[in-house]
């Protein structure tokens, strides 16, 4: 998969997405890198430490979250993007849902466009991703956690997404999809979610899974956000046994040292072909 001028070897290897939140109001970091200056610095440092792409959000999707204009979403993501392109040699993804931020983001040089609807939000966004040609990640979401068989209808929602990209004109090497932990799931559903990531291979699309500090962890350990990193690397090694390509962390060190580790031993014992 080409992303942003970099090949990325989704076959055998799971790469490192760094998320970079430049909103006031982030469940997890909030308000620490909405000064440019300070997004850039912690961009640096997540690429130092080995990210291979970085998540640029600028409106808060945690529970509860109020939704803000697509203007002043704009202005907090675009001008960081720019920057960020300017400055570094790494593939960046805007991280919306709008297709007037998504548009306004590309310009500014995004990448990839990650879209937590899965491209049901907006009518929109599909054909802005299609007439850039750039690549997207399809998240799994619904309004309310109501499921007649969860598994099975988590896949038929996906192949919908597929099927808008498709009909868009997105091709088939342009596509992530995304399990959705967190979203539109109960606290059990997240965990079984998180136990058959297996069964997401069916779909034939590379799998992005992001857990970092969620709260499916914070209600498993019974801890704040700042306190789950423990737990995340947990969540990235099941990516990687559940064959996904990328996983979407805040602490970028850490879970690259488990990425590494776990596929040393995986290697070993010929599990990547």
């Amino acid at each position: 998969m080409q992303i942003g001028g970099k090949t990325f070897d989704i076959g055998h290897r799971t790469y490192i997405m760094g998320i970079l939140n430049v909103t006031p109001d982030s469940f997890s970091d909030g308000g620490r890198f909405q000064n440019e200056d300070e997004a850039l610095r912690h961009a640096q440092k997540m690429i130092e430490n080995g990210a291979d792409i970085l998540d640029v959000g600028g409106e808060s999707t945690r529970p509860g979250y109020v939704r803000i204009s697509e203007e002043e979403e704009i202005a907090r993501v675009a001008p960081v993007i720019g920057s960020l392109k300017e400055h570094f040699d790494v593939p960046v993804s805007v991280d919306t849902y709008k297709s007037e931020v998504a548009r306004a983001a590309l310009e500014a040089g995004a990448d990839l466009v990650n879209d937590i609807w899965g491209l049901k939000y907006d009518g929109r966004m599909a054909g802005v991703i299609a007439e850039a040609g750039v690549p997207c990640c399809l998240m799994h979401n619904r309004e309310k956690a109501e499921y007649t068989d969860f598994i099975p209808d988590v896949l038929g929602d996906l192949r919908e997404s597929v099927k808008l990209a498709k009909a868009a004109g997105i091709s088939e090497e342009q596509i992530i999809l995304d399990p959705g932990i967190g979203f539109g799931k109960t606290y059990e559903m997240n965990l079984e979610m998180l136990k058959n990531l297996k069964e997401l291979e069916c779909l034939g699309y590379p799998i992005l899974l992001g857990v970092s500090r969620k709260s499916v962890i914070g209600l498993t350990l019974e801890l704040p956000a700042d306190q789950r990193e423990e737990g995340t690397l947990v969540t990235t090694v099941l990516g990687i046994l559940g064959g996904c390509s990328f996983v979407r962390v805040h602490d970028v060190e850490k879970n690259l040292r488990a990425v590494k580790m776990t596929e040393a031993i995986l290697r070993e014992h010929n599990v990547f072909k």
